[in-house]
This record gives C-alpha cells, sequence and structure tokens, in this order.
C-alpha cells in the first residue's frame, strides 16, 4: 500500500483529502504543523507528499526544500489557493511535480496523485536497477571512475523497457551477456524467460534443431518432437550469443524469425508464432564483416537497432585499481581469506598491464591473489608473473638468461615461462592454458604451484 504524507494547517481540507485518498486505497497520514512534517517524513518515509503553500511557520516550497536535503529525490505536489505564475515557477524549479490550484476536483487530484506514484515507482526501479547492474558488473559508483560505463549503464536502462532489437559489441570478458541480462530483468518482459544461446559452440545442424526444434522423425535419433529455444523463449527474451559465428543459411532463418516472429521446427511445415526480445552480442565488429561479404547486411541492420559497444578494459584504465579493489573485497568474503586492500606498487602493476581477457581476467587474478596472499594486503608478489614483467621466452642455449644457469633451472624457467604464456593466451582459464600446453590439468595444477604462479 502506497504511503501519502498530507500538510495543510486548514484540518477541514486535511480531513477530505484523507477520506478522498484513503477511499483510493492510499495510506494517508496528516499533519497540520509544517515544522513536524519534515522529521514526521524522515519517519514515515512516505512515497508522497502533498503539501499547501502557505502556512504559518513554513511554506510548501520551504518545506520541499528541507525534506530533498534530508530524502533526495520524492514527488511532492503543492496546493495554493493564491497561485501565480512566480510561485508556480518557483515550486516547479525546486522540484515539485505538480503544483495544483484550490480549489480543484476530485478526479484531478487523484489523477495527479496517481501519476505522480507512478513517476515514484518508476523512479525506485531506476536506481534498483543501476545498483543490480552495477553489482553484477562489478561496477559500482563508488567503484568505476569512467564515464564510458556510466553511459552503457544508462543506456541499457533506458533501452530496456522498449521491444527494440539489441546489439551488443566488445571482446571476451567485458561482459555482454550480463548487459543483457540486466536490459531483460529491466523491461516489462522480467518475468518471463531469459535464454542464452551460444551460437560458436554448436553445429549448424544442432544450432539449427536448438533453436527451432524438431518434429518426431525428422532425422535419424529424433524420436520425439522437440521445443526450441525460441519457442521456449516466447514473451521472453532471447540472447544470442556470438552471432557472428553463425552460417548464411541460419541467417536467413534468423532474419525471417525477427521479421515475422515466426518459424517452422525441423521437419515441420506448420508455423509457430512467438513473441520474443531478440539481444545480439559478438567480439567481432559485424560492420566489418559485412563488408567483407561474410555476414548478412539485412541481417545486421535488424539485430543493430540499439548498438552498445562496451570498451576493453585496457581503454578505460581509470577502472582498473577501483575494479580491484571491489573485486578484493567481494572475493576475500566469498572465499574466507581475511584481505582488504592492494598496496601501490600492486596497484601500478595491474594499470600497466593490458589486461586481454578484460574484467573477467582482473576478477580471475585478483582471486587468485586474494587465495595465495599471505596477510591483508595484496603486494606486488602475490600477482602472476606476467603482470611482473617476467615473462621473456628463452630462444636459445646461448641467450643471456640462461648462461648462469645449470640445465635444470634453465628447463624449469622455460617451462614456468610458457606456463605463464599460456594463462595469459587463455584469459587464466587453467583447463583451456593445459589444453595448449598438452598437460592434463592435474599437471597443471602441480605445476602451478612448483612454481608458485
Amino acid at each position: 500500500m502506497k504511503n501519502i504524507l498530507i500538510v495543510d494547517d486548514e484540518k477541514n481540507y486535511l480531513l477530505v483529502l484523507e477520506a478522498l485518498l484513503s477511499d483510493e486505497g492510499y495510506c494517508v497520514k496528516t499533519c497540520q504543523d509544517p515544522k513536524k512534517a519534515a522529521a514526521l517524513a524522515l519517519e514515515l518515509n512516505p512515497q508522497l507528499i502533498i503539501s499547501d503553500l502557505k502556512m504559518p511557520g513554513l511554506t510548501g516550497i520551504e518545506l520541499l526544500k528541507e525534506i530533498r536535503e534530508n530524502k533526495g529525490q520524492m514527488p511532492f505536489i503543492i496546493m495554493t489557493a493564491f497561485g501565480t505564475i512566480e510561485t508556480a515557477v518557483e515550486a516547479m524549479s525546486q522540484g515539485a511535480f505538480h503544483y495544483i490550484l484550490k480549489p480543484f476536483s476530485n478526479k484531478e487530484l487523484v489523477l495527479i496523485v496517481k501519476r505522480a506514484l507512478e513517476m515514484n515507482a518508476l523512479l525506485s526501479e531506476k536506481g534498483r536497477l543501476t545498483r543490480e547492474l552495477s553489482k553484477r558488473l562489478g561496477f559500482e559508483d563508488s567503484v568505476f571512475a569512467s564515464s564510458e560505463i556510466k553511459k552503457i549503464r544508462d543506456l541499457a536502462l533506458q533501452v530496456a523497457p522498449t521491444r527494440s532489437t539489441v546489439l551488443i559489441e566488445g571482446e571476451s570478458g567485458t561482459g555482454k551477456e550480463l548487459i543483457a541480462r540486466i536490459i531483460h530483468r529491466a523491461g516489462d518482459r522480467s518475468n518471463k524467460p531469459f535464454i542464452t544461446v551460444n551460437c560458436g559452440a554448436l553445429t549448424e545442424t544442432l544450432l539449427e534443431s536448438e533453436l527451432f526444434g524438431h518434429e518426431k522423425g525428422a532425422f535419424t535419433g529424433a524420436i520425439a518432437r522437440k521445443v526450441g529455444l525460441f519457442e521456449a523463449a516466447d514473451k521472453g527474451t532471447i540472447f544470442l550469443d556470438e552471432i557472428s559465428t553463425t552460417s548464411e543459411a541460419m541467417q536467413v532463418k534468423l532474419l525471417r524469425v525477427l521479421q515475422e516472429q515466426s518459424f517452422e521446427r525441423v521437419g515441420g511445415v506448420t508455423p509457430v508464432k512467438v513473441d520474443i526480445r531478440v539481444i545480439a552480442a559478438t567480439n567481432k565488429g559485424l560492420k566489418r564483416l559485412v563488408k567483407e561479404g561474410l555476414f548478412r547486411e539485412d541481417l545486421f541492420y535488424r539485430l543493430n537497432v540499439i548498438e552498445i559497444e562496451i570498451p576493453p578494459l585496457r581503454e578505460r584504465p581509470a577502472d582498473i585499481t577501483p575494479l580491484a579493489v571491489h573485486f578484493v573485497r567481494l572475493l576475500s568474503v566469498e572465499t574466507g581469506m581475511d584481505v582488504h586492500s592492494i598496496s601501490d606498487d600492486a596497484s601500478e602493476l595491474l594499470c600497466a598491464y593490458s589486461w586481454p581477457g578484460n574484467v573477467r581476467e582482473l576478477r580471475n587474478i585478483i582471486e587468485r591473489a586474494v587465495v595465495l596472499s599471505n596477510g591483508p594486503v595484496i603486494n606486488k608478489n602475490d600477482l602472476p608473473a606476467e603482470l611482473q614483467g617476467t615473462t621473456q621466452i628463452i630462444s636459445t642455449p646461448e641467450d643471456s638468461t640462461t648462461q648462469s644457469k645449470t640445465l635444470p633451472e634453465a628447463v624449469d624457467n622455460f617451462e614456468r615461462q610458457l606456463i605463464v604464456k599460456a594463462l595469459k593466451d587463455s584469459a587464466g582459464i587453467r583447463a583451456k592454458a593445459a589444453k595448449t600446453l598438452g598437460i592434463s590439468p592435474t599437471n597443471l595444477q602441480y605445476k602451478l604451484g612448483k612454481y608458485k604462479l
């Protein structure tokens, strides 16, 4: 139930308005003393305040200013029987939602109250979503400094209530799927499915069956009808990750879904109608692929109604240290480690690194440092070797780095550097690094301990 506070020195007006708005289903509190109203507002935390303009001791505009100082944004309606253009302008400039002249009709006031409460709900939801987006990405107002991410956050929230298709571009690890989820949650489909499809992880045949489903007997092994992901996402959102990897034939099918909101299951002839919002993402520039003839131009324009480009971490160095500190605090709680800050020399190394794995790599490295740190502060030596400039690969036995080493020492040094490079190339993903090195994940884990990586 919405709480409304009404302030007026005339008791009759308070009684009338209390009865009117209570009948509309609101919880109404009244106050005759404007000097007590500010304290009452802090106590009640109402969603709307309605105040008379001229009252003894404190005007409605003065009350508005005082409440705004303590409560921030809150819908405020000014009532007055002595309306002038000047007072109306002043009230609106101070942030009043509406300025209404006495006497007014009950219908007029109820309508204005409804609109004011709707605006308050939108402001509250925007604030909640902003905090959620910040938390999901690790980007809170007190954590990040770059204007680029603030603009992305605001754009995501702005387009969320619309039905427009969104194309998100950015390198791996920048948070494309997280942006897509925030857009879904902030829109009117938030209570409907959000389905993610990695287009690059499936062959064309499997992708078609996964997206559109198939009929019984459509191919060998199709022993029953299968509902595809587009059908499962009906009324919700489908997120097509790595859209650039789809074949031309699949692109034609996707174009039809976007144009007609319908498709046929594999082996079927009956159109299946759906109502879905499509958000696509890629780590390759689709405009370039269109020019090279590798991606359909018509599909590109269907996808690129709203474009969100997430810059890599190396292009916004102002975010690196604040993000690292944020991850330290977050991961120290998750891991149960007593680590709370980063030393200046460690911070300098973090800022000097190019971050090919972006925010995901930063989080992985901070998690490693939190787990391996011997104290409450992450120091330079707690960071991986690639951040410390010790990753030169030995080229020949005559190299100066090996002249003073024994053969076992040189072999260990060479192996260590290969592991560091593999971890760097795989953005810190150990299973991928082990595969690159041709060893098992268990063996890699042993060597990481051996070389203190």
